[in-house]
This record gives structure tokens, C-alpha cells and sequence, in this order.
């Protein structure tokens, strides 16, 4: 799609109803059961929500139940779809990440969301679409997160960069038949001046590589979730995918985007 298409869609998706910026908590989990709800008499203490909402059960599968409903297994974010619980603007679904389990909740009526005021960008620039030379070489890495935590990712290959003459290596972090996605710092992450992108790095979607050649269009790199919520995890650019020079194209970032 074109820029100003992908642009409109990427502000869409950020601030829908159940999007990032609707995430008011992020509760890990122990196995057993535990009641849940608004009220301070229960076992997990939510700060939006029914008073007592239901109860929760993590065992060999996790179920829950609501007063006067039929209990039900759900699933996490690691399958196709996440089970969704819903009360009103408020739901919440379970991620797994690293073995555990967390309660990821979310409130549409969010003082993040109502508030958003946009996220400010550097100009669009043409010279910021650089050529990328393709290197097949299959690995597995593993990607820091936020939490403190380490994925493993299996990728198939490397993209070669030249700026100013020079050749600097990225490595995706996952792959699909729409393209690589990678995640880059670059000499702006974390600068405070106006001109600064978000200190854990960005994200960038690029189209699958043909003949050898893939085209990186840095005016298209994004703030990760983490940037916007705290209740988010988010993978770090790996050390490989810091570039020493900076990227002045795509999302700026300040702590009041």
C-alpha cells in the first residue's frame, strides 16, 4: 500500500477500541485459582472492572468461571486467537510468554486512548528507502524482551545495508510470506532532543526479498507497543541490529506521544 494508506491504517489500529493504547494492566499469573474483580476482597485486584468478576484456574488448562455461567477453557495468545473475556468497555485476554502466564487487561474508556494526541514523525524522505542486499544464511536467535525475559526466533537470513559508503548487517526477527519484520536502534533511540525515537528501538516490516534484493523504507519504522503501555512486552533490537548511525525517518518519540 502506499505511504499515506499505511500511515492512516497504522494511527487506525493504534487507537481502536481493544488497541494498544486501551491497556490499563498486566497481571503474571500462579498456577492454582484465584477469584478476580474491582473488589479488594479478591485473590487478584483489578483496577477496572466488575466487582467480582469471576474466577480464574490455571492447571493443565485454564478455566473460568462467572457467577451463573458454564465455565470454559481459554486460550492464550499463543494459538490462533486468544480467548476474549468482556464486562461492558472493559476485557481482558491471557498472553504466555517465556512458560508463564500473564492477564493482559484493557479498558476502551482509557485515559491513554481518549487523550491520544498523534505521534510526531521526521519528514518523509525518499533517501530513507535504502536497497538492502540479501544474505540467505538460516539461524536461530534469541531476542531480549522487556520483561527481562529471551525468545528464540528461527530466521533465514540477513539484510546488508549501505549508508555513506558503508555495509551494516540486520537480522529479521520473524518472517512470513508478507515479509521480514525486524527491529533496529539506530543513534537517535533514546535521545531526549526533539529528534529522538523510542530507546528500545523500532519496528520495521519489509516485503520479502526477490532475486537477492529487498527494499527497507525506514519512513515506515514504528514505535513498538512498549513505547505507549507499560503493560505491553516487546522484543529489543538485538546487538546486530543497532546501527551506529541515525535513522532520521519514521516515528519520533517523547514519553507524551
Amino acid at each position: 500500500m502506499d505511504f499515506a494508506t499505511w500511515r492512516n491504517h497504522r494511527l487506525a489500529e493504534l487507537t481502536a477500541a481493544d488497541g494498544w493504547l486501551s491497556l490499563v494492566g498486566l497481571f503474571w499469573l500462579s498456577p492454582g485459582e484465584q477469584t478476580l474483580g474491582s473488589a479488594a476482597d479478591n485473590g487478584l485486584v483489578l483496577p477496572v472492572g466488575p466487582a467480582h468478576w469471576g474466577t480464574l484456574t490455571l492447571g493443565d488448562d485454564i478455566r473460568w468461571q462467572e457467577a451463573g455461567k458454564t465455565a470454559e477453557i481459554l486460550q492464550t495468545d499463543t494459538g490462533a486467537a486468544p480467548s476474549v473475556i468482556r464486562a461492558g468497555e472493559v476485557s481482558f485476554i491471557l498472553i504466555e510468554r517465556d512458560g508463564q502466564i500473564a492477564l493482559r487487561l484493557r479498558d476502551n474508556t482509557a485515559a491513554a486512548r481518549q487523550q491520544f494526541k498523534g505521534i510526531s514523525t521526521f519528514d518523509y524522505a525518499t533517501t530513507w528507502q535504502l536497497e538492502a542486499r540479501w544474505e540467505a544464511s538460516p539461524q536461530t536467535i534469541a531476542v531480549a524482551t522487556m520483561t527481562g525475559g529471551l525468545e528464540t526466533r528461527q530466521v533465514s537470513g540477513r539484510a546488508w545495508l549501505t549508508h555513506e559508503g558503508k555495509e551494516y548487517a540486520l537480522t529479521p526477527l520473524d518472517e512470513n510470506d508478507q515479509g521480514l519484520f525486524f527491529v533496529f536502534a539506530d543513534a537517535t533511540s533514546g535521545k531526549k532532543d526533539g529528534n529522538g525515537s523510542y530507546g528500545g528501538g523500532r519496528f520495521l516490516w519489509a516485503p520479502p526479498p526477490e532475486n537477492g534484493r529487498l527494499l527497507l523504507d525506514f519512513n515506515r519504522a514504528y514505535n513498538p507497543p512498549c513505547a505507549f503501555t507499560p503493560y505491553a512486552t516487546c522484543p529489543l533490537a538485538p546487538p546486530e541490529n543497532r546501527l551506529p548511525f541515525a535513522v532520521r525517518a519514521g516515528e519520533k518519540y517523547s514519553p507524551t506521544s
